[in-house]
């Protein structure tokens, strides 16, 4: 029995394997171990000023939030 790979419709409307889905997010990570701290800081904040309007919920610290 030869079954066919799994594909994965993405956002883009583009059309992967699962294998190709996971090296994607692999190569990913690498990119972003590279960054340089700073810049990781800063990306931290950013998505937790965005998690902090979604959830609604007052007793959610936001690093560097006001500034």
């Amino acid at each position: 029995m030869n079954e066919k790979p799994l594909r994965i419709l993405l956002g883009d409307n583009r059309i992967v394997t699962m294998d190709e889905f996971f090296a994607g997010g692999e190569r990913s990570h690498r990119q972003q171990a590279g960054l340089p701290f700073e810049e990781k800081i800063r990306i931290l904040i950013t998505l937790q000023k965005l998690a902090f309007g979604w959830g609604g919920r007052k007793d959610v610290l936001v690093w560097g939030h006001g500034s």
